[in-house]
């Protein structure tokens, strides 16, 4: 009955405004893959797979693969970005989850020590290629020592610059900038072509998670950190924080970022740019092959205050659930997931970035140096998936105390950063 009460709640949890779960500090322990080997089990059993809608295109390609090599079958079920967290707080609740489930890399922290996936420590520790696996992800879904999920799908930002408007602009559409003073230089150059609905640069201006996935590696480039090592407290007052809000604060004082900017939600954040109106903006690598097909893109790592790179390690990592009872079929799967035929044949294959560092460097990125280039800033030691088990209040929920002070230092009040810094901290030590 306890057991009940836990999910009922954590499934109330998930569906409220604040869409993350909590478990006061318990968890059950679901059951763990054990005892077929490094692979798992492939018997043909039936297998259920939920993942969120922008990964559709990567899902449905890893799935079909695994279902045309393996005895073994997985029914994939693609569900509407809004309604994600909600069906599976629901299904927590019941018991209904299913055998294999992804997640936002930033839910997974809370995810995992609310209880939704099965210990993995034993059968990721057995991979011989363990030590190569990305890992922001691994940290992401390890809790109390204890590892529950690999990376599914892996999604970096990166700097897309427009090589036909810098040449334009007397540029080299060759060289994107290596920092934050480059970046604004840039975007300036491109600004004063003075072509008509053409801006130096657009971002996600009532947006949290656009600005944490494109902002904080700014920050991190810069030998820095957004948050503190427990993701209790925010540093987001730092020197190199300072450094590019008042970045972005001098572009849009001299008009330079796009006027949809200011009420940008995330919908459209990315349209100006592959509709050839934007010079350079910090940009989803995972979109390369889409803008490319509209623009002539440049694609370099985001630079810090004096040079550096880094990326966000977004996308979204997978586990076991704790509903599973083929937990052996469903670690054949996971087993698969991390090998070179998925990663390569399948991932690399369709421009997607690879989850093992020993991987970064194949023939498919040696078909496109740009995609060589997202493939190594990813294992830079500077890129960084951030853990919080509050990070959905803190950073990417509407109305967030980081979307209150990223517009504050952009359009409002810039006095108001260590208000607004410890608004952050109290959300993440909730």
């Amino acid at each position: 009955m306890r057991r009940i009460l836990v999910w009922t709640a954590l499934a109330a949890l998930m569906a409220g405004p604040l869409v993350a779960c909590s478990s006061s500090g318990s968890r059950s322990e679901a059951q763990a893959p054990t005892g077929a080997g490094v692979d798992g089990v492939d018997d043909g059993s039936e297998l259920t797979l939920w993942t969120r809608a922008p990964l559709e295109l990567q899902a449905k390609a890893l799935v079909d693969a695994y279902n045309k090599s393996h005895k073994n079958q997985v029914k994939l079920t693609i569900v509407p970005n809004d309604d994600y967290v909600a069906k599976v707080g629901a299904a927590a609740g019941s018991g209904d989850l299913p055998d294999l489930f992804a997640a936002d890399i930033v839910y997974v922290p809370n995810w995992t020590e609310a209880g939704l996936f099965s210990d993995l420590t034993e059968s990721i520790a057995k991979l011989p290629y363990a030590d190569e696996i990305n890992q922001g992800h691994l940290a992401a879904g390890t809790h109390e020592g204890k590892k529950y999920v690999l990376p599914f799908v892996l999604d970096l930002s990166v700097i897309f610059w427009n090589k036909a408007l810098y040449k334009e602009a007397g540029l080299d559409p060759e060289k994107g900038p290596t920092t934050l003073d480059e970046f604004k230089q840039q975007a300036l150059a491109v600004q004063n072509l003075k072509k008509a609905d053409t801006y130096g640069t657009y971002f996600g201006g009532n947006c949290g998670g656009c600005n944490v996935f494109t902002w904080f590696p700014m920050v991190w480039a810069s030998g820095e950190d957004v948050m503190d090592s427990d993701g209790k407290k925010s540093l987001l007052n730092g020197t190199a924080s300072q450094k590019v809000y008042s970045t972005w604060r001098d572009l849009q004082t001299a008009g330079a970022i796009a006027p949809g900017s200011k009420d940008e939600t995330g919908a459209t954040w990315v349209a100006a740019f592959q509709e050839g109106k934007i010079g350079v903006m910090p940009y989803p690598a995972t979109l390369l092959p889409t803008a490319s097909k509209t623009v002539d893109v440049g694609v370099t790592g985001i630079p810090g205050v004096t040079g550096g790179q880094s990326t966000f390690v977004g996308g979204d990592g997978i586990g076991i659930s704790k509903d599973a009872e083929k937990t052996q079929q469903a670690w054949n799967f996971m087993a698969w997931l991390m090998s070179d035929k998925a990663q390569v044949d399948v991932l690399a294959a369709g421009n997607s970035t690879v989850a093992r560092t020993d991987l970064a460097d194949n023939q498919y990125s040696a078909k496109d140096p740009r995609v060589a280039t997202i493939n190594k800033v990813a294992g830079l030691p500077t890129s960084k998936t951030p853990v919080a088990v509050n990070f959905q209040q803190a950073f990417n929920a509407p109305g967030s105390p980081w979307v209150t002070l990223l517009r504050n230092q952009v359009y409002g009040d810039a006095s108001t950063l260590d208000k607004d810094n410890e608004a952050v901290t109290q959300v993440l030590g909730q």
